[in-house]
This record gives structure tokens, C-alpha cells and sequence, in this order.
């Protein structure tokens, strides 16, 4: 059994169970491990929550350290990840979300090349690693990593969602209710797309225009999407 990672990667309170220190040193055990033979790439997405911005730059600061680049898609969600992942050639994605954990909460999924979870025997040799059983070179000169803005992998996903829609919704009128989820960065682009009349709204104001509007809830989107891909 893990000591670190669950199911659904590693959670836990924000710099109480999951701290910034564990987020560096996972970086910079990816970048060492996928950049021995090569120049390793690792896409980075995150969620709404106030300490993913921090995870984020540890992250990025542990695998830069250890010779990888690491592009940053923002907020965007877990199956762009795992889709960039694929579709763009990474070593490896990471998205950092507790899902439907408390906000104080986040999480670190890790995802092999091929945009699923990553494999239990890289796991366990993270886990050795954040126990302090494996010593990790740091890159240097030259072959230090970059970071690098990657919001175009997000705009291919949104592009890749609304190929998947067999019809219009020209002239329907549609409530958006993201509930404060990563979908806020592609919903409305989404739509517009596809003709719709947006109603960008809170949770109260929709329950309001219910009965006058159709409601597509941009999580259940995703969540169709995920099961598709799994």
C-alpha cells in the first residue's frame, strides 16, 4: 500500500498533509527519472484553488532543477491533461486538483505518456525518494529547465470538445454554472462555438431561470469525456 498516493494520486490539506516541499521534491524526481536519456517534458495543469498556484511554481521549480521543461496549461482540467499529454508527446502530465475535496485540500495526479495514471512501480520509487532514500543530482549550466506558457494546449482541447458535438445549439438559450471548477476557462468559448445563447450565472441565479433555460452543467461535459477515455 502507498504511503503517499492514494487512488486518485497524493491529497491532503494544503501545506499540512501535501506540503510545497513534497511538490518540489515530486518534480524533481520526474524530471530526473524521464530525463535521463533525453530532454524531458512534463505539461503541468492545475484547478481553481488558491494553493494550486503554489503547487504549481514548486512544481515547476523541482522539475527545472532537475534538467526538465515544464509547460503550464493553467487552469484547465484532468482530461486536457491526460489528452495534451498524449496528443503533444510529454514524458509524463501532472494536474494538480482535489476534485470535490474541501478548497483547503489539493492534489497531485500524475499521468504517464499515454495521458493514464501513472504506473504503481514509478510511484514507489517516488515514495523512496520523498523518504529520503534516493540521492538526485541538480542540472546545471546549460541543462537547467525551462518553464514555459502552454495555454495553447488548452485552446487544442477546446477545440477537440466541440468536434465531438453532433448538432447545434444555435438558438438555445444555455445557464453555465462551472461551480467555481476549471471548466470556467472553456465553457462559454465552447458554446459560443456551437451557437448558443450563453447565461453565464451563480449556482442561486440558476436555480432561479430553470425553468426557462436548458442547463448544461460543464462538469458533467468532462466527466462524459473521462469516462469515455477510460
Amino acid at each position: 500500500m502507498s504511503k503517499y498516493f492514494g487512488t486518485d494520486g497524493f491529497r491532503g490539506e494544503a501545506n499540512v498533509g501535501l506540503t510545497v516541499e513534497h511538490a518540489y521534491r515530486i518534480g524533481r524526481f520526474l524530471g530526473w527519472y524521464y530525463g535521463r536519456e533525453h530532454k524531458c517534458s512534463v505539461v503541468i495543469g492545475k484547478d481553481t484553488r488558491r494553493s494550486s498556484y503554489m503547487f504549481e511554481n514548486a512544481l515547476s521549480a523541482g522539475l527545472t532543477a532537475s534538467g526538465a521543461d515544464a509547460y503550464l496549461m493553467h487552469v484547465t482540467t484532468t482530461p486536457s491533461v491526460s489528452y495534451i499529454v498524449r496528443s503533444d508527446d510529454f514524458d509524463c502530465g501532472i494536474m494538480i486538483s482535489a476534485s470535490h475535496n474541501p478548497f483547503t485540500d489539493n492534489g497531485i495526479k500524475l499521468l504517464n505518456s499515454a495521458g493514464e495514471k501513472m504506473e504503481q512501480s514509478v510511484i514507489d520509487e517516488i515514495e523512496n525518494y520523498l523518504d529520503g532514500n534516493l540521492e538526485i543530482p541538480f542540472a546545471t549550466g546549460a541543462n537547467i529547465g525551462r518553464t514555459q506558457d502552454y495555454s495553447a494546449g488548452r485552446n487544442r482541447y477546446i477545440g477537440y470538445l466541440i468536434s465531438l458535438s453532433t448538432h447545434s445549439y444555435k438558438g438555445m438559450k444555455v445557464g453555465l454554472d462551472c461551480a467555481n471548477g476549471s471548466t470556467w476557462m472553456m465553457a462559454k468559448n465552447i458554446f459560443d462555438a456551437l451557437g448558443a445563447d450563453i447565461d453565464e450565472q451563480t449556482t442561486q441565479h440558476l436555480c432561479e431561470i430553470f425553468q426557462t433555460c436548458c442547463l448544461f452543467d460543464l462538469r458533467f461535459w468532462d466527466m462524459v469525456y473521462t469516462m469515455g477515455e477510460t
